[in-house]
């Protein structure tokens, strides 16, 4: 059995993985956490890692290849020259060992050290406070023997 990739249908990902599995076909769909602002707060969601693609797990003669495009939710088989091209099992190994280790933008806690890596404060240490908004963040800085209050872009922000 092979890896192939396939394009879903925007917002049908999963829609078009439980069609799949409805079909004996081995699916997989590596989603992430993420931390968003919706309404001015914080909240974590799950989303695809690859938004757009999921992979399956299939022989290249199987009779389930022709229901492929048919099936609710997927786009295509991305491929070359009308032939889908096959993904190794050590790079399906590869994602699926690193989908723990993924930590996506916003995912320091309160009181964390960090480092600032740009700005008047650059290598300047910090504890992490909180986020403002969706791109700055709320740090303390020891400056002039006092702890300061400071806002700076959370892509400034090194852990």
């Amino acid at each position: 059995m092979t890896w192939y990739v396939l394009q879903h249908k925007p917002t049908q990902g999963d829609r078009a993985v439980l069609h799949l599995q409805n079909q004996d076909i081995a699916c997989f769909y590596p989603k992430i956490t993420i931390e968003k602002v919706q309404s001015g707060k914080r909240v974590q969601k799950l989303e695809p890692l690859f938004p757009g693609y999921l992979f399956v797990n299939m022989e290249q003669g199987d009779p389930k290849w022709a229901k492929l495009r048919s099936t609710r939710g997927v786009l295509r088989v991305v491929g070359f020259g009308n032939k889908p091209l096959p993904l190794g099992d050590d790079v399906i190994q590869h994602i699926k060992n690193s989908l723990d280790s993924v930590v996506a933008q916003g995912g320091i806690k309160p009181g964390q050290a960090v480092e600032l890596s740009e700005g008047p404060f650059e290598g300047v240490q910090a504890v992490f406070q909180n986020y403002d908004g969706e791109e700055r963040a709320v740090v303390l800085i020891n400056f002039m023997q006092k702890q300061q209050v400071v806002k700076v872009p959370v892509s400034s922000l090194k852990t």
